[in-house]
């Protein structure tokens, strides 16, 4: 079963897509556009063609736990591609996830300008892992 995080971002949105078994985050990558259509048409491309049937979206909440108007965005995000898609989306806390992201890459060496290209691509796969390892530890 294969199954796609995404980390939603005005201008960038990261996905990763896990591996057949489900066992991996795996494929990080990043679609550039502010139009939400063209993101959700990207998207429903990307689900199409991966033959996706799990869709995980990192939920932005507060360090208290509480979700703000953020958090809305990503649900109607989420339920406009269920409804393109058919495909069921599951919302996961992302809270730290874009600051482990930064701490990958800079412990990988890459320089700080870098750092927002590739940023969104690993916290969808963190996002993405951290739900797997979930889904399997609940086995």
């Amino acid at each position: 079963m294969k199954i796609m995080g995404i980390d939603y971002g005005d201008a960038r949105t990261g996905v990763s897509i896990s591996d057949p078994t489900g066992f991996l985050a795996g494929s990080p990558q990043v679609i550039s556009t502010w139009n939400t259509e063209k993101l959700l048409d990207d998207l429903t491309a990307l689900v199409q063609k991966e033959k996706i049937e799990e869709i995980v979206m990192g939920l932005p909440k507060n360090m208290n736990a509480t979700q703000g108007e953020r958090a809305e965005k990503c649900k109607a995000l989420g339920a406009e591609l269920e409804a393109r898609t058919g495909v069921p989306v599951i919302y996961w806390d992302e809270r730290r996830t874009t600051i482990e992201a930064h701490a990958i890459l800079h412990a990988s060496g890459k320089k700080q300008k870098k750092h927002k290209k590739n940023v969104d691509a690993v916290a969808a796969s963190l996002i993405l892992q951290g739900y797997l390892d979930f889904k399997r530890m609940q086995k």
